[in-house]
């Protein structure tokens, strides 16, 4: 991480801003909100996350502003789903996104997990692009997220 920013595990009282974040990314690419199920975590991080055997991490910027999110959500044993992995329009292109990644997976390794998923939209041309250069292989999942039409794996 740019030493300019901080990595660091997210509290309840990171909701709002984390929420603000998604949302506001969402609505870049012209993704649908979705409160009541796909986006229901954010209400409740801890809960959803680190209370379940996962984490959920934030990067802010020198103000303590929260300007990035990414968390790990365990799904079955052995195997986590990357999500919420964002980052704020005015910070891309400065390795943040690299940095959180690789964060994301070394903090996978650390819980025990030996697979990591996520789910994205075609339209995050960025994120899919560096989810690949990861290793992360597309795969046909039961289901997706309805704002979602790809699924990706990496095996640890």
């Amino acid at each position: 991480m740019p030493p300019e920013f901080t990595l660091r595990p997210a509290t309840q009282a990171d909701c709002d801003a984390v929420r603000a974040l998604v949302f506001s990314v969402l609505a870049d690419y012209a993704l649908q909100v979705d409160p009541e199920t796909t986006d229901a975590d954010l209400f409740d991080l801890e809960g959803h996350y680190a209370k379940r055997g996962g984490c959920f991490d934030v990067v802010t910027n020198t103000e303590g502003r929260v300007i990035g999110s990414v968390g790990l959500q365990p799904q079955e044993p052995g195997i986590c789903e990357l999500r919420k992995m964002y980052l704020h329009p005015q910070y891309r292109g400065l390795g943040i996104g690299k940095a959180l990644l690789q964060h994301a997976l070394s903090r996978a390794t650390a819980l025990g997990f030996s697979e990591v998923r996520l789910e994205t939209a075609a339209v995050l041309k960025e994120a899919v692009r560096m989810y690949e250069k990861a290793g992360f292989q597309r795969y046909e999942p039961e289901h997706c997220a309805a704002r979602c039409d790809a699924a990706y794996r990496l095996r640890l």
